[in-house]
């Protein structure tokens, strides 16, 4: 072939029309039936992440709202008289139900410290507790529930201020409550001044309210 044919194919090649008539209707009307498809796949999928069903929706609820253990954590609410949700809630805000251990010391899914889990233990009996044993998602939550459980009954059964001193400490919060007159006068949106614990209140209460909408089945809800 000469230069002069090839410059000719590539002229031909470059400027070829799209397909006409018949064939050109086929291939628009393909198209548009891959474009419809696609937009109805892409919305049951969108759909079902919001609705958190279905397999896709179900990957979401994992990585966004997890749970584990809701087999201990159905155990120790109902030994602990508790909501199983906040339960679940608790161990959301405070490790991710991930193991691990705090720069203060605090261990384990429910972050657990060492001072608390002895004063536990001596409340509960359990002498022969250790440190260690917090690392165990049984203990842990056993006693991260008792911990709850006992702020319950000290504030009145006042969930938002048992979930502020959960985070705070009693004697933090107590003060609070002393310089507002009292827990009839304590407003938690107001007068918590520490933004971190006011932020723990507000985000425990909403994840309860999910973990209830979203796992009631397997928290026995």
């Amino acid at each position: 072939m000469t230069a002069q044919t090839r410059s000719r194919s590539r002229t031909s090649a470059t400027t070829r029309k799209p397909p006409a008539g018949r064939a050109g209707a086929q291939t628009r009307r393909r198209r548009r039936i891959a474009a419809v498809v696609a937009a109805a796949i892409l919305g049951a999928g969108v759909a079902a992440v919001v609705a958190g069903v279905g397999p896709l929706g179900d990957a979401v609820r994992e990585i966004t709202l997890p749970l584990r253990h809701e087999d201990i954590i159905r155990q120790q609410a109902a030994d602990k008289d508790l909501d199983p949700a906040l339960i679940a809630a608790v161990i959301y805000e405070e490790s991710r139900f991930r193991d691990q251990t705090s720069h203060a010391g605090a261990r384990g899914l429910m972050q657990v410290t060492p001072a608390t889990a002895d004063f536990i233990a001596q409340r509960s009996g359990g002498t022969a507790f250790t440190s260690e044993d917090l690392a165990t998602p049984q203990v842990n939550i056993s006693y991260g529930a008792y911990y709850l459980r006992y702020l319950l009954d000290r504030y009145g059964d006042d969930q938002t201020l048992a979930i502020a001193a959960y985070n705070a400490g009693e004697g933090q919060l107590d003060r609070w409550v002393e310089e507002v007159g009292g827990t009839d006068d304590f407003d938690a949106s107001e007068d918590i001044p520490f933004p971190e614990t006011h932020a723990y209140v507000e985000n425990v209460e909403e994840r309860q309210k999910e973990y209830r909408k979203n796992y009631a089945d397997e928290l026995g809800l």
